[in-house]
Order: C-alpha cells, then sequence, then structure tokens
C-alpha cells in the first residue's frame, strides 16, 4: 500500500500553510515551494477547499489559508478528502468479501493494522507537525 503523490502534495500543502501563521498564500508559492505541479496543486485545492480544511479566494489579495486552525486539521483528513476512506484490503469494511471469511487468519491483521494507521493519522494534527520543526 502506497499513498498517492495527490495526498502526499495535499498533506504538504497543508503543512505549508499551517506553517504561515493564518497569512494568505498564492498557490503558486506553495506550487514552488512545496515543488508541486501547479496545475496538480489547483485540483487538490479545490477537492480540500470542498472538503472544508482550506478558505480560497481570487483576486489580487487573494490565495488560500486554513479554513480552521492547524490543530483541528488532522492528516486523517487530508488524506480521506484526496483518497477517501483508508481500506487496506476490502475484507475490512466487508466481511463478506472474501470467500475465506469463517477463517481467515489475514482478516484481524488487516483489521488492526488498518486501525493503527487510522488512529495514528486522527491523531496527528498540523500544529504538532509544525511544532517539530
Amino acid at each position: 500500500m502506497q499513498i498517492t503523490r495527490q495526498a502526499d502534495y495535499a498533506v504538504r500543502a497543508v503543512l505549508y500553510l499551517a506553517r504561515q501563521n493564518d497569512d494568505r498564500v498564492a498557490t503558486s508559492t506553495i506550487a514552488e515551494e512545496q515543488k508541486i505541479p501547479p496545475s496538480f496543486l489547483a485540483k487538490i485545492i479545490s477537492q480540500l477547499s470542498i472538503a472544508g480544511l482550506l478558505h480560497t479566494s481570487r483576486g489580487a489579495r487573494g490565495g488560500v489559508t486554513l479554513a480552521r486552525a492547524s490543530k483541528d486539521i488532522t492528516m486523517l483528513e487530508v488524506v480521506e478528502a484526496i483518497d477517501g476512506p483508508i481500506q487496506l484490503n476490502e475484507c475490512v469494511d466487508n466481511a463478506g468479501a472474501c470467500s475465506f471469511t469463517s477463517d481467515c487468519p489475514m482478516r484481524p491483521i488487516w483489521c488492526d493494522a488498518q486501525e493503527e494507521l487510522v488512529s495514528r493519522l486522527k491523531h496527528t494534527n498540523f500544529a504538532d507537525m509544525t511544532s517539530k520543526n
């Protein structure tokens, strides 16, 4: 399993904004500083805005800001805004998806691993990440 490039870029863009102390930042600046293709970033910003994580404004004084305090935005929210719910294996949410459901030794492992990953991302906010650097 690998996080998508789009979700990675989204996390980097939100982290960059979290470090800006509520200052409005041009998407071109984010793209340049974080080495994200501008057209790709525009799509990411749109998705994060729809998810309620970012505010965008157009014009000469336009730009992007966090919609909430960085302490109130988690990595899980950002990743799921881009990639949808985390699902390591289809049997985690749908035990009937596998013909081995009654005696499969792997399902509990997949369930535990997913629970640990989701919990870690849910309990990691962007304020914590900015304070580490």
